[in-house]
């Protein structure tokens, strides 16, 4: 994940802010939405990156500036933002008004916050980082004109120049022990040599000048093709070669052979601060640690009564073995658990209908994890699409070391990532052209999560899981959610070492234990997003019982989901007001 930073032009330039001195109208839902507007032209133009995936392409020629200096002034401008803010009178707006106030007013003081911490000072975790996230750029980069050509050679070009900035603040971090654990770094050299090839045509940067515009005339791309080939070999592979330099003789012999983030400085803030974005809840450690023990007894009793229909004879540990090593229930080849994946994500769209009211226009594909970051990558993720661009959203699928992608989990994962998920979910949001533009393309962690594990539930009801194998695999991945709550919280509060952490997940699931492990290494190195995931669909599935017993029969799935969905990524309290609201609606209208 490519972290939201400041516009540099290519030529390390740095850009006046447009349109911040503005008439601010003299009412109040005016004077906000002022705001908003204003402040939206000044991430475009701190993160280039992020006009690129929302369909804006005025600044495609620059990357951001991670400078200490740069971070250091935009979280000032960020105060000032937020003391504007304050100063409007929250008591009268409507309440879509007070809800776009109260999450604009949690992003800005989440900025502040994160630099305060010195976030910046760890761009990396186990499984992303930077580097990893520019190589995706690629993918997404315009290519429609000799100028999309230019504005892609141009970032290409900058590219060592935000290199450079990222060691140094790494190196900042090394220097007071504010570093990802050192365990979990083992591996992330191959996620770096990758692009240090020989050829610049075998880079993933070299993928859009293979197939170029039919149009462009043969000699511009030529000239476009050989810009191409030396701007890899000359900025992009040094690039990654200092940076390989960098993390094997300083960063990773220098980080901190501690796990949790109480162990950072400030770090039992920090940590707290960690559960109060992800959960957008005031929950202590021991209250999310104890949800975490009662989901995981819970579940367990579910997963006895799979065992007790399959007739299997043995121990939990010995199914969770069988399951594990019995070749049926893996794929053998790359080509079958794409397919696979495929054909459960067509049945889920033939479903959709039935349980939703308002569906979104974008689709999606089934794609392979790209290699450079499948080994140490989780089964599978959503990669939405760039708004307004070519290219539909893409549901990954991980194909590396196919002996530890079990199929009986591929039903539980389709439906989280791609339908009714993560895609569905997100392009929803972008499409709701009412909601400003930072509701549109904003995510909280826990909405968006606990959609994605209401989802897997969801399947139930649309007749998947009838194989008792791919049932127990949704409740591995229920299981997995629950084990979340307990380990995050015992590396990071109740200083659990790694080993007990892999056992406790490993005796509970039926995951993979390179999966175990690699998850084991994303929660040690990324405090409190692992959480996010069991509290939000608790949340989620606690507000549809609610509204069922208060509407009866006139309770209507579809109208349910629409008012989860509709108002894109919010915060749970807010979305329990929205509950309320549509309960309250659903009443007051006529019979049908």
């Amino acid at each position: 994940m490519i972290r939201g930073i400041p516009g540099a032009a290519a030529a390390a330039t740095l850009l006046a802010v447009p349109a911040m001195v503005m008439a601010v109208p003299s009412d109040t839902v005016g004077r906000l939405h002022d705001l908003f507007a204003r402040e939206w032209e000044w991430r475009l133009v701190e993160n280039p990156f992020l006009g690129t995936q929302t369909g804006d392409h005025r600044y495609d020629d620059r990357l951001p500036s991670v400078d200490a200096r740069d971070e250091a002034r935009r979280a000032e401008e960020t105060r000032k933002f937020l003391a504007e803010l304050r100063a409007i009178d929250r008591a009268a707006l409507p309440f879509e008004e007070q809800v776009s106030h109260d999450i604009f007013a949690s992003q800005l003081d989440e900025r502040i916050r994160s630099f305060e911490f010195g976030e910046y000072q760890m761009p990396i975790n186990a499984d992303s980082g930077f580097h990893s996230g520019f190589a995706q750029y690629p993918q997404d980069a315009p290519r429609a004109t000799r100028a999309d050509y230019g504005n892609y050679l141009a970032r290409l070009r900058a590219f060592p120049l935000y290199m450079q900035q990222n060691i140094a603040n790494m190196r900042a971090g090394l220097e007071r022990g504010w570093t990802v654990p050192q365990v979990t770094l083992k591996g992330v050299e191959g996620t770096i040599m990758v692009h240090l090839v020989r050829n610049p045509e075998e880079s993933v940067f070299w993928g859009p000048f293979r197939s170029m515009p039919a149009g462009m005339p043969a000699e511009a791309q030529q000239q476009l093709r050989a810009q191409g080939r030396a701007v890899i070999q000359d900025a992009v592979i040094p690039a990654y070669t200092s940076f390989l330099e960098f993390m094997t003789r300083e960063y990773i012999p220098g980080a901190r052979t501690t796990l949790g983030a109480s162990e950072l400085p400030k770090g039992k803030e920090y940590y707290q601060w960690q559960l109060r974005n992800y959960t957008t809840l005031d929950m202590t450690a021991e209250q999310v640690h104890k949800i975490g023990l009662e989901q995981v007894e819970g579940i367990q009793k579910e997963m006895q009564e799979i065992i007790r229909q399959t007739a299997f004879e043995g121990s939990f540990a010995d199914f969770l073995k069988f399951l594990r090593t019995d070749p049926r229930f893996y794929p053998k080849t790359a080509d079958e658990l794409l397919m696979k994946a495929s054909y459960i994500a067509k049945r889920m769209d033939g479903r959709l209908p039935a349980l939703f009211k308002t569906m979104p226009r974008m689709p999606y594909t089934v794609a392979p994890v790209p290699e450079h970051l499948a080994p140490k990558y989780t089964a599978g993720r959503a990669n939405g699409a760039p708004f307004g661009g070519t290219r539909a959203g893409e549901y990954w699928v991980n194909t590396y070391a196919l002996d530890t992608r079990p199929l009986y989990n591929l039903e539980a994962l389709t439906l989280h990532e791609a339908a009714p998920g993560h895609l569905f979910q997100g392009a929803l949001a972008e499409e709701q052209e009412n909601l400003p533009r930072f509701r549109r393309f904003s995510y909280i962690s826990t909405y968006g999560e606990g959609w994605g594990l209401y989802s897997e539930w969801l399947g139930l009801e649309a007749g998947f899981y009838t194989d008792p194998y791919s049932n127990f695999g949704r409740l591995t991945y229920a299981m997995w959610r629950a084990c979340r709550l307990v380990v995050d919280t015992g590396i990071h509060a109740f200083g659990w070492d790694r080993q007990r952490v892999i056992d406790y997940m490993a005796q509970r699931t039926a995951l993979s234990l390179h999966e175990v492990t690699t998850e084991t290494d994303r929660y040690i190195s990324w405090p409190g997003q692992a959480v996010s995931y069991k509290i939000g669909e608790l949340k989620i599935r606690e507000l549809r019982r609610k509204a069922e017993a208060a509407l009866g029969e006139r309770f209507d799935v579809r109208t349910f989901h629409d008012a989860v969905l509709l108002n894109g990524s919010v915060p749970l309290p807010v979305l329990e007001q929205a509950i309320d609201r549509y309960i309250a609606a659903a009443k007051a209208a006529p019979a049908s």
